[in-house]
Order: C-alpha cells, then structure tokens, then sequence
C-alpha cells in the first residue's frame, strides 16, 4: 500500500516538473503565438525582432536550430487564425506552473525590449496576456523592470502600473 502511495507522490513531483519546461508541443506552440503576437502587434516584423524571436524561443525551450524555425513558422500560422488571447493561454495555463507562466510573460518582455522600447499595444497585450495567465500586476511590472535592467533600458514610468500595483 505506501509503495502505491510512494509511486503516486514521485509521479506528481515529476510531472510538475516536466509542467515548467513547457515540454508539451501544443504549449510550446501557444508560447510561441503569443510571442509573435506581441512581436507584430504594429506591423511586420522587423529582422532584428525575428532574430530575437528565434533566440528566446531556443533558449527558453531548449531548442536546435530547425525545431526553431519550425516552431516559429507554426506560430505564426496558429497566431494569424486566432480571434483572441484566450486560447493560448488557456492552452499554458493548463500545462504551466506559475513559474512557467512567469517565464512566458517575461519571454513576451525580452521581444518587445529588442529595439528598447515598448509602445502602449505592446504594453496592452502582455498585460492582458500576464492577467490571462494569473500573472499579478507586481510581477508583470518585475518582470518588466528585470528584462529592461538586462538590456540596459530604463523602463518609464506608467502610471497605470503604479495605480494597478497598489491594489
């Protein structure tokens, strides 16, 4: 009987483990739709923002060079069909902890900083992106502030942010 039980906890472990790797292709797809979304909210694409793209995504998913492009091109179909956020945060929320949700918000940060600043739609879509994953107001602006620091940009002051953080 504890040797069930023994066998059932270390199943858990595992598999919340394997939840924050975002291992699943259907949530590494939604992860990559969202990025693209944030990516292109203005216009095309530009090559500096696609090169970054591809950086984030190999990185954050421990990717080769092919499974990359590939993951992108998919995405960029998934994102062009979709009518809304919904989806592929359901999608995440449903394979993700709340660190990899974390992660997710903060890869949308590390694609609007590549050419160092970040417009309101940007803004407004990983906003409402972080609150669709249960990402609080405090960590999206922690985030924010983080990836800036990183790059060596000084992230302004929204002063929707400071009203949202105190609440």
């Amino acid at each position: 009987m504890f040797k069930n039980l023994k066998t059932a906890i270390f199943g858990l472990i595992e598999n919340t483990g394997r939840r924050d790797q975002c291992e699943d292709k259907d949530g590494r797809l939604a992860a990559a739709a969202l990025l693209v979304r944030v990516a292109t909210v203005n216009s095309e694409m530009s090559a500096t923002r696609r090169e970054n793209l591809h950086a984030v995504l190999k990185s954050g998913f421990a990717l080769d060079d092919p499974t990359t492009v590939h993951l992108i091109a998919d995405a960029f179909a998934a994102e062009q069909g979709a009518v809304d956020l919904y989806h592929f945060t359901r999608q995440l929320n449903d394979v993700l902890s709340g660190e990899g949700r974390l992660r997710i918000v903060k890869m949308m940060w590390e694609i609007v900083y590549t050419d160092g600043n970040v417009d309101e739609f940007e803004n407004n879509i990983i906003w409402r992106t972080a609150d669709l994953l249960g990402v609080s107001s405090r960590q999206r602006v922690e985030l924010r502030r983080q990836v800036a620091s990183d790059r060596g940009a000084q992230p302004p002051i929204d002063f929707s942010e400071v009203v949202q953080m105190t609440r």
